[in-house]
């Protein structure tokens, strides 16, 4: 099951890094078709946030067609963001580069200030593949 994590210094809005967080765990393979997001109550629980922003989260994502609200038993994914092909090997390397990068000094935002170059400059805009 997934746990959200909600940092309010971020500027991003309370439901987004929700909504963020469940693709990414869709992505990853964390979540897949089938498994069901924790109840509103229990992710207000674990983050101290308004039962309306959960809900508001949740029902972009069903929007998006990504999950489905089943009265009186939960929200349950649809669909897999994740890619075909077995990442385990590619994961693996990056985790390895990412403790090189710490152990170099780098923090968490040197980080992502790299990763998002290499991908601007590998992924021209708009193009997703």
């Amino acid at each position: 099951m997934i746990a959200y994590r909600i940092d309010r210094r971020s500027g991003v809005a309370t439901y987004l890094q929700i909504v963020q967080q469940t693709r990414q765990a869709l992505r990853l393979g964390l979540l897949e078709p089938g498994d069901k997001l924790p109840t509103a109550r229990e992710v207000v629980e674990a983050t101290a946030v308004n039962p309306n922003t959960v809900l508001k989260a949740y029902r972009e994502l069903e929007r998006e067609g990504l999950v489905e609200a089943r009265r009186g038993l939960g929200t349950f994914v649809r669909r897999t963001l994740g890619p075909d092909a077995d990442t385990g090997p590619l994961q693996a390397e990056l985790a390895e580069w990412a403790a090189r990068a710490r152990k170099a000094g780098l923090g968490r935002e040197d980080v992502a200030a790299l990763c998002t170059a290499v991908l601007d400059s590998t992924y021209p805009e708009g193009e997703d593949r």
